[in-house]
């Protein structure tokens, strides 16, 4: 998976924070990216425009972020769903709780929330936005 993004290591910063992943290790045979980035001779200077993460557990996808020049312009075609209430198999009243969670948690890393949308009067998910303004929603 791979975000288009104007600052790649400060929005996978915050997706760090937001998906619990750490920072991906270099590939095989280099002992850290500046050795990676060096043998394939990028410049120094170029080395910011890419982070990498990796799920600890090795479960869920690496992500890329790629400097691009363009801004986003347009409301996302795919969002990530943080599944942050434990799905709607839960209770209302334990899911809720653990969604408004997430979302502190989620906005004092650099999110913002764009809106709360309701199922019968009560809170089903909450749409957020990340530092650049990518979508995204706690469930």
């Amino acid at each position: 998976m791979t975000f288009d993004s104007a600052d790649p290591p400060t929005l996978a910063a915050f997706w760090k924070t937001a998906l619990g992943y750490v920072d991906a290790e270099p590939p095989a045979g280099f002992a850290d990216w500046p050795a990676f980035f060096r043998h394939h001779d990028v410049p120094a200077d170029e080395w910011g425009d890419v982070a990498y993460l990796a799920d600890p557990t090795g479960a869920g996808p690496r992500i890329s972020f790629l400097k691009v020049p363009e801004p986003k312009v347009a409301k996302n075609r795919i969002h990530l769903d943080l599944q942050a209430g434990g799905g709607r198999g839960v209770p209302w009243e334990v899911r809720a709780p653990r969604v408004r969670a997430a979302v502190e948690r989620l906005v004092a890393a650099g999110a913002r929330v764009l809106r709360e949308d309701e199922v019968d009067g009560r809170l089903d998910h909450v749409v957020l936005a990340d530092p650049e303004g990518n979508e995204f929603c706690a469930v």
